[in-house]
C-alpha cells in the first residue's frame, strides 16, 4: 500500500514528501492511548511536546478537539484534528505556553515528540517547513472563515457549511451517505459556528426534515450532499 494513501487527505502526514514523512515516523516513540474525554494538552502549560495523532484501528478515526478558555469564562471550539495531524506545534515552535486545550473526542493514539527532537527533525528535513507552514496557514484561514460567517448567515446555513467543510476534509463513506468523520456533539458544533446548542438542535432538525442530514449520537451523516451544498449556498 502506498504510504501516502494511509493518511487522510489534507493532514500534514499526507502532505509531507516521502523522505520527510519517513524521517518523522522514524523518531516516534511508543504511542499513548487517550480515551474519549482525556486531555492531551492543557491551556497555559509549557509546550514540551508535539503530538502526532493516529487512529487506534482502521474504521475508527482519531479525533481531538482544540478549545480555548476566554477571559469571560466562556469556551470556544477552535478546531478539530484527526489521524495524521500534529497538535501542539505552535507552542513548541514559538516557545510560549499552550494557548488551547486539546481533548480526545474518540479513543486516539498520540505519539509524543519532544520539542528538541521535533526542532532537530525540522533542521534535518528543511523541506518539511513549507508543508508545516501550509498546514498552519490553512488552519488560520479556516478559523477566519468561520468567524466571518458568524454574522453573515443564519444558523442552519452556518451549520450546513461547516458540516460540508468537515465532510470534505474528514468524511467517511456511510451506507446512508457521508459521515462527517469526526465525533462532535451538537454543543460542540455550536461552538464551531458561534451558536447556542438549542439553535443548533433546531437547525439540525430542519436539515433532517429536509432529508439533508441524519444526526446520530456525536455524529452526523450527510444524506444528500448535493442538496445540502445547494442549501448552504442559497443565501
Amino acid at each position: 500500500m502506498n504510504e501516502n494513501a494511509r493518511w487522510p487527505i489534507g493532514t500534514l502526514m499526507h502532505r509531507l514528501p516521502p523522505r520527510a514523512r519517513n524521517e518523522l515516523l522514524a523518531i516516534l516513540t511508543p504511542a499513548r492511548e487517550f480515551k474519549t474525554g482525556e486531555i492531551l494538552i492543557r491551556q497555559g502549560d509549557e509546550g514540551l511536546f508535539v503530538y502526532l495523532l493516529r487512529a487506534k484501528r482502521e474504521g475508527r478515526p482519531a479525533c481531538v478537539k482544540v478549545t480555548a478558555q476566554l477571559d469571560n469564562g466562556s469556551e470556544t471550539l477552535l478546531a478539530v484534528r484527526i489521524h495524521g495531524d500534529l497538535v501542539g506545534e505552535m507552542s513548541v515552535l514559538r516557545g510560549v505556553p499552550r494557548n488551547a486545550t486539546v481533548t480526545a473526542c474518540a479513543d486516539t493514539l498520540a505519539y509524543a515528540i519532544t520539542k528538541d527532537t521535533f526542532r532537530a527533525y525540522l533542521t534535518r528535513c528543511p523541506e518539511a517547513w513549507a508543508y508545516l507552514y501550509d498546514a498552519l496557514a490553512g488552519r488560520l484561514e479556516w478559523s477566519n472563515l468561520r468567524r466571518q460567517e458568524f454574522g453573515s448567515f443564519p444558523v442552519p446555513v452556518r451549520l450546513a457549511r461547516v458540516m460540508l467543510d468537515l465532510a470534505n476534509r474528514h468524511g467517511i463513506a456511510h451506507p446512508d451517505g457521508l459521515d462527517l468523520g469526526v465525533r462532535l456533539s451538537q454543543m460542540e458544533l455550536g461552538l464551531l459556528i458561534g451558536a447556542r446548542e438549542d439553535a443548533v438542535s433546531q437547525a439540525m432538525r430542519q436539515l433532517r426534515e429536509a432529508g439533508l442530514a441524519a444526526p446520530r449520537y456525536r455524529s452526523v451523516v450527510i444524506t444528500d450532499r448535493v442538496a445540502l451544498a445547494s442549501f448552504a449556498s442559497a443565501v
